[in-house]
């Protein structure tokens, strides 16, 4: 295992929500195309797995299976491992937030993967800092889309 096909990403989202609203909404993986547009597809395997097809702003699709390890609304953490192009885990931990705004919810996302798909790899190292953008900017886009998805009227959700 090469250091530079590793990854650890962290991003934070603030949003105008209650948290138990933002979890139910994170924790349907399989609708996640309803509203972020980088998840192309969502399809379900299981009931603890599905099959997801991601692409953010650079032409390449990441394939993989998310399994879910760890759905724990009390505690507002979602786990789940990841196969396929990418291997590793994800992890939403979602809290309470206060702000001057009044009181929303700040979910945490973790994730450190390996990058199994060959080309990736090759690319691992020279386009490093590409990628990671890539994900930056996927990133931004989801906590944007969730925003607007929460703030939208319950029947145009």
């Amino acid at each position: 295992m090469h250091r530079w096909s590793r990854y650890r990403f962290r991003s934070v989202w603030d949003l105008d929500a209650p948290p138990a609203r933002v979890y139910s909404v994170l924790e349907q993986a399989g609708q996640y195309p309803r509203w972020w547009p980088q998840v192309r597809r969502a399809e379900a395997i299981d009931g603890r797995s599905s099959a997801l097809c991601i692409r953010s702003v650079f032409p390449y699709e990441i394939r993989m299976t998310a399994t879910r390890l760890l759905s724990d609304p009390a505690r507002g953490v979602l786990e789940a491992a990841l196969h396929g192009d990418i291997e590793g885990w994800a992890r939403w931990t979602v809290r309470p937030r206060r702000g001057p705004g009044g009181e929303g919810t700040r979910a945490l996302y973790e994730q450190e993967v390996e990058v199994r798909r060959p080309l990736l790899r090759t690319l691992a190292l020279p386009v490093r800092p590409v990628f990671r953008l890539n994900h930056a900017l996927m990133m931004r886009a989801g906590r944007n889309a969730l925003a607007a998805h929460l703030a939208a009227p319950p029947e145009a959700v």
